[in-house]
């Protein structure tokens, strides 16, 4: 029997969840924290991945360790200090400043389909990462990162095309990850074992 459910998220022990949604063959790994997110179809976190104020497309890879939506502190008040907004943890009668964290939650991160984000990765509010890119380990992503493009560094930039833009586009066209579970499951052989143009010679209508 498959491990993983069309119905239900596989959630590794010690994980933090709150205010989120996981489509089908979802896996969440060991301590990961996710909030504010929405997981699509068959998209995983490995071990203590932070996700918050995301977007996350179907069959993405977020590698341990990594973080998308880091969220920022105040830099143009006096002091940067989550005092300023989590007042209620240090006072008697201070509420915490619930607009701050409004305008936290608005700064949603998108990640694409069938994207790649590699162990140790940041990538921050705001940012959106198009369908296949790939984010190398331990890079840090400040702007919007093209589709089936590969960025590494910090700040991230990019590195190199995974598949060339012709090919990404009909990939993109082709919207594989859309297709039921059940066509994809006869597709298995030719995902392994094709290149990417011959993939398309054959599914393309």
């Amino acid at each position: 029997m498959p491990r993983l459910s069309p119905t239900e998220p596989f959630i590794h022990p010690e994980c933090e969840i709150a205010n989120s949604t996981f489509g089908a063959y979802v896996e969440i790994g060991k301590g990961s924290r996710v909030n504010h997110a929405h997981f699509g179809d068959y998209s995983y976190c490995d071990r203590y991945a932070d996700v918050a104020n995301a977007q996350i497309g179907k069959f993405a890879n977020i590698a341990a360790f990594s973080r998308i939506g880091a969220t920022d502190h105040p830099l143009h008040t006096a002091s940067c200090h989550h005092f300023l907004y989590r007042s209620g943890d240090y006072w008697d009668g201070v509420t915490q400043d619930d607009a701050f964290f409004a305008q936290r939650v608005s700064r949603v991160a998108h990640i694409g389909h069938d994207t790649w984000i590699g162990a140790g990765a940041m990538i921050k509010p705001e940012v959106t990462l198009g369908h296949g890119a790939v984010v190398a380990a331990g890079a840090v992503v400040t702007k919007n990162v093209d589709p089936y493009t590969i960025v590494a560094g910090t700040p991230a930039k990019p590195l190199r095309l995974r598949q060339p833009r012709a090919i990404a586009d009909r990939l993109i066209a082709l919207a594989w990850w859309n297709w039921p579970h059940e066509t994809l499951g006869a597709a298995l052989d030719d995902f392994r074992s094709m290149p990417a143009e011959a993939f398309l010679a054959k599914y393309e209508g």
